[in-house]
């Protein structure tokens, strides 16, 4: 027959021998979760197909840049989801590791339960918000940095949160967005950005000239090395877009690097201009 002092130490290490399990197990159960996280940062570390090929035709430079921005924000993200599972891994092993102290583990079980369920019927539209944060990152959708339009808005993104979306307008204006409330998001300046140039001539004025004309603005601005970094193709002549009895309306196509449009439009439609003059080609009166 054991004699209580036997039986005391068999137990003494029975139990420690489970808790060295337990703690064994939790400890794996992190290295596995710091692997599972920092998978989500290595589909960050090179460009999409359409980002490369944009970076090769406008300099490394700026695609770098958003490789960067993207790596940084999917790398908040991984430390953040395993900072949140750290903290649940622990919980779970203390509970676990109650038992083998003589304690139950019922009562707590029991607050976390209902203290969690509470959480989730008064924080519904956050956890929708955290939601939809974890599919804009891991979906590559949009970075800090970008131009993107969200409904009737658009501007700069200041800040990303798996929360919010911060996005500075045209006005100046710190536009907040509820990660959940964002349905359609367009990204303007992801890999191009593409405008459509309308001239209007008299009508009056020779198709063919006028063509020529354009053309010729068109390739002044390509081979002018000030503007053509900003280029990705074009500018181009389409043809005519429309006709009437007040003149004939010609369009130009051009594709720049993101959000530059706008400028590369403003300086081809003053070439255009000033090629127009030269030609002593009219205008179109009401255009």
């Amino acid at each position: 027959m054991s004699s209580p002092l036997t039986q005391f130490l068999d137990f003494t290490i029975a139990n420690a021998l489970h808790l060295a399990g337990i703690l064994i197990l939790a400890l794996l159960c992190l290295r596995l979760l710091r692997g599972a996280a920092n998978k989500i940062v290595k589909p960050a570390g090179s460009p999409a197909k359409g980002a490369q090929q944009a970076a090769r035709q406008v300099g490394q430079q700026a695609g770098q840049h958003a490789v960067q921005q993207r790596e940084a924000q999917t790398q908040a993200v991984a430390d953040k989801v395993y900072s949140i599972g750290r903290k649940i891994i622990w919980i779970v092993a203390g509970l676990t590791a109650l038992p083998e102290l003589g304690i139950s583990p019922w009562p707590a079980v029991v607050v976390a339960g209902c203290s969690l369920l509470a959480f989730s019927i008064g924080a519904r539209e956050a956890l929708r918000d955290v939601y939809a944060g974890l599919q804009i990152v891991m979906e590559d959708q949009f970075v800090a940095g970008d131009t993107i339009q969200a409904g009737d808005t658009v501007g700069r993104v200041e800040q990303l949160t798996l929360r919010r979306t911060l996005v500075r307008d045209g006005r100046g204006a710190l536009v907040s967005f509820s990660n959940g409330e964002m349905r359609t998001v367009s990204n303007l300046s992801r890999d191009w950005s593409q405008a459509f140039v309308d001239i209007g001539v008299g009508a009056a004025m020779p198709l063919e000239k006028t063509l020529q004309v354009l053309e010729n603005a068109a390739a002044e601005l390509r081979s002018d090395a000030a503007w053509s970094q900003a280029l990705v193709d074009g500018p181009r002549v389409l043809g005519v877009q429309a006709y009437d009895h007040t003149g004939t309306t010609v369009r130009l196509q051009v594709r720049t690097v993101p959000t530059r449009q706008d400028e590369v439009c403003r300086e081809l439609r003053r070439r255009v201009q000033m090629e127009l003059q030269r030609q002593g080609i009219a205008i179109a009166s009401g255009r």
